[in-house]
């Protein structure tokens, strides 16, 4: 049964059904009444186009993914997060529309026409970059946003969530040093990635709190791939002076990392140790009752779902103040880490 079909079964305009339906307060209680259990009678369910039509809205959560060959968002990461976010939007009454961004694409356009379409009510910022121009166009669209992280050279005041990556790393290269590590590498991520740089300088912080030099010949920053992890680390591994300890920034790079030990004949976690950051993916488990790999641990699934439903207040609520959630990580020790080799 559709809207039509309802509204004259009750002898009703489908204006008066819609905004029944939508719970409209200039619609009596008991005309509400008799159309929700009509409804209910005949199984009717209205379309998130028809619930746009009576609210005004589009009742749509927009995310613009780039794809290129230096920054590739669709990876196991972006799904969780994705898989959170659309628990939530479900929950609300809200879909998702995803626009792949190529590298020829002008990403401004893209949100530009999302607004001037009304395609959504609001997005979602992936992968901020330190000085993100995104922020300052999506304000002056007057679209609202989240961004998922944070952006440290803009100043104007948005919403973010994001993980305290310099604190988890800072944490766990102290914790390589009260093993006896003095040679720790960095496998980071690309570093014009605002989460990148925060990593790098809780590395860097701690190093020199701990009477040591930050060696560059030590550390790396790419796209955090598996492949990468296998050949840094076995360029690593090929040095006169070897690190005995390794610092990555993702679960998948630490895979890597762990295959080029095993192919150099040595053992992880006595030869060298290896600590990763764990996003607590739902189909790559860091182990089971005991991780494989010791971890600074944040569930990316958990972050998509809380982002979500800061974006649907702002956008229920527009003069409220930018919201703000900082996430800190769990360090949680598994079988990759042990003292410093003698």
């Amino acid at each position: 049964m559709n809207l039509k079909e309802l509204s004259s079964q009750l002898g009703l305009s489908q204006t008066t059904v819609s905004r029944a339906l939508n719970g409209y307060p200039e619609v009596s209680e008991s005309t509400r009444l008799r159309v929700m259990a009509a409804a209910e009678q005949f199984n009717y369910a209205p379309s998130t186009r028809a619930k746009g039509l009576a609210t005004g809205k589009a009742l749509a959560i927009g995310h613009v993914i780039p794809t290129s060959k230096t920054h590739e968002m669709v990876n196991p990461i972006f799904g969780d997060f994705i898989a959170g976010a659309g628990e939530e939007y479900a929950r609300q009454g809200y879909e998702m529309i995803l626009s792949v961004l190529n590298n020829d694409d002008d990403e401004a356009q893209v949100y530009t026409s999302l607004k001037s379409r009304r395609a959504v009510d609001g997005v979602i910022v992936h992968a901020p970059k330190m000085d993100d121009s995104r922020i300052k166009l999506l304000i002056d669209l007057d679209l609202p946003f989240v961004v998922h992280g944070r952006a440290s050279g803009v100043s104007l005041p948005y919403s973010w969530l994001d993980v305290n990556n310099r604190s988890a790393f800072h944490r766990a290269t102290r914790f390589l040093y009260d093993l006896g590590h003095r040679r720790i590498a960095l496998l980071n991520g690309m570093e014009q990635m605002d989460f990148a740089m925060r990593r790098r300088r809780g590395f860097e912080d701690a190093l020199r709190e701990s009477g040591l030099t930050p060696d560059p010949a030590l550390m790396f920053a790419e796209e955090m791939t598996e492949d990468y992890g296998y050949a840094r680390t076995s360029e690593l591994l090929k040095l006169d002076a070897r690190p005995t300890a390794i610092l990555a920034s993702s679960l998948i790079t630490a895979l890597g990392a762990r295959r080029a030990i095993e192919d150099a004949g040595l053992k992880m976690g006595r030869d060298v140790s290896i600590i990763t950051h764990d996003d607590r993916l739902s189909y790559l488990r860091n182990g089971g009752d005991v991780p494989i790999f010791t971890a600074t641990r944040s569930s990316v699934r958990d972050a998509g779902r809380d982002l979500a439903a800061m974006l649907l207040q702002i956008i229920a609520q527009p003069d409220k103040s930018p919201m703000h959630t900082l996430f800190e990580a769990e360090l949680t020790v598994g079988q990759s880490t042990g003292p410093a080799p003698t």
